[in-house]
């Protein structure tokens, strides 16, 4: 059986290849593609970091080129001007348009919000900004923080929790480099499609206000910072307009393009967590992906699923491996098997679903059946080292050598060592009758016979 292709994974992160390698290497003939301690193909990356002819769903990079600045321009200008960083890439949640520049990513240095480029914007240090008294504060703990440049009216619609929405927004660090920008972010507020920090901030909006948003980094990437762009725990400072609030739409009533695309921005973000250790959100990131991933049509009258259902199918199959393989990161052992048996329930073929399931069985001690399912991966990919390793130890749980997994009672003689302190042997044993028992016999056969002629001579 040949491995999925990986080509529609679009790439989290540009500098994620050594963190990846060892998956890349997975994929090979002699391994176990997916297995209990990697991720299954789709988070692998291709050579070049992008996908060829798919330019529609695909981010596009930056150039490193700066555009010269003025003559005019002063020094402080000169370092404090908007710039670009190399090329970087994330997973991005974007309405569908007819336009094909509102879906690439915009990696220019002209801003998003021409009319506020205030000295905050600007010039104005991280520091004095979490303390300005003209801000408000979003959360208690005063690390994430707005000012309203441009108030909606009065009527204007506030988004709530589980809506969607659609901002304009840009964001930089503290030397005002530019690390994302985005005309048209669409995410559903509270599903982890966006940062923290603009979910947090979006539910204190109206619906067409401007604001600035100075936001601390544990609402933004936090310890691991986003490479290559992002530094460890580096606030961001963002421009943020609040362009539509709207209910999320239910998965039955849209098109399956439509499906397949938030099913796969949903995994990719799912993938991006996987990659930074964050599998609780990993794992939630592939749920709500499968509650996109649905089909809506049942099957026809000769047994099929029906074309246009069939795309679909195919990805609930790869986000499910991806899910048992993040369970299993979390040790939830039977939630694991269970994802794992429902992805044989959809292709009962798929060779990471038999030897996972069949390595947690065996596990478990369920032989009989981990047995059967080992074998059929074996049999559908005879070259895979694990799966002959696999077998081998169930081969040998099932035929005795417990020893190796179980704890067993040694003979005594065999922890001489362990005993040594309260018995210790004499160094030389001897056979038959001891010498001192010899002399002692003697000696009291000499007294009896002393004391018969004492006697006798008296008498």
């Amino acid at each position: 059986m040949e491995l999925e292709p990986c080509e529609e994974y679009k790439v989290v992160d540009l500098q994620m290849k050594d963190a990846t390698l060892e998956l890349a290497d997975m994929v090979g003939h002699s391994v176990l593609p997916c297995g209990p301690d990697e991720v299954c193909e789709e988070l692998c990356t291709s050579n070049n970091g992008d996908d060829e002819g798919n330019s529609k769903n695909t981010e596009t990079t930056c150039s490193t080129d700066t555009k010269e600045e003025g003559a005019g321009m002063t020094r402080c200008q000169e370092q404090r001007k908007l710039k670009k960083t190399n090329s970087w890439k994330m997973v991005r949640f974007q309405d569908p348009s007819m336009e094909d520049d509102v879906l690439e990513r915009d990696s220019s240095v002209e801003s998003l919000f021409p009319d506020y480029a205030l000295e905050e914007w600007t010039m104005t240090s991280f520091e004095e900004l979490f303390v300005k008294e003209d801000w408000q504060d979003i959360t208690d703990d005063r690390l994430l923080r707005k000012k309203v440049l441009e108030a909606a009216t009065a009527d204007a619609q506030i988004p709530t929790w589980g809506q969607e929405v659609t901002v304009k927004m840009q964001g930089v660090l503290e030397d005002r480099t530019v690390v994302e920008k985005d005309c048209k972010l669409v995410f559903v507020i509270g599903e982890g499609d966006a940062s923290q920090a603009l979910e947090e901030c979006v539910l204190s909006m109206h619906r067409g206000e401007i604001t600035l948003l100075l936001a601390d980094s544990q609402y933004a990437y936090g310890l691991l910072g986003r490479e290559p762009d992002i530094p460890a725990w580096a606030p961001l400072l963002y421009q943020l307009q609040l362009l539509d609030v709207r209910d999320k739409p239910d998965p039955l009533n849209l098109l399956v393009s439509d499906r397949i695309r938030i099913g796969n921005q949903k995994r990719e973000r799912g993938n991006f967590h996987f990659q930074r250790e964050e599998y609780t959100m990993a794992a939630r990131a592939y749920c709500m992906a499968l509650d996109v991933l649905t089909t809506c049509s049942r099957d026809t009258s000769d047994g099929g699923v029906k074309e246009e259902e069939q795309e679909v199918h195919d990805y609930r199959i790869k986000c499910l491996n991806n899910l048992a393989t993040t369970q299993l990161k979390l040790e939830q052992y039977n939630e694991a098997l269970s994802t794992s048996r429902d992805v044989l329930a959809l292709d009962s073929n798929n060779v990471k679903a038999l030897f996972r399931a069949g390595k947690i069985l065996s596990d478990m001690r369920e032989y009989k059946e981990a047995m059967v399912l080992l074998k059929k991966a074996l049999k559908l990919e005879p070259t895979t080292k694990a799966f002959h390793a696999e077998l081998s130890k169930l081969v040998q749980r099932q035929s005795g050598g417990k020893a190796t997994w179980e704890w067993k009672a040694k003979p005594a003689q065999v922890l001489g060592d362990t005993i040594a302190p309260f018995v210790i042997p004499s160094k030389k044993q001897t056979s038959g009758i001891s010498w001192k028992v010899i002399l002692g016999a003697l000696v009291v056969a000499l007294a009896s016979l002393v004391t018969s002629l004492i006697l006798t001579a008296r008498n």
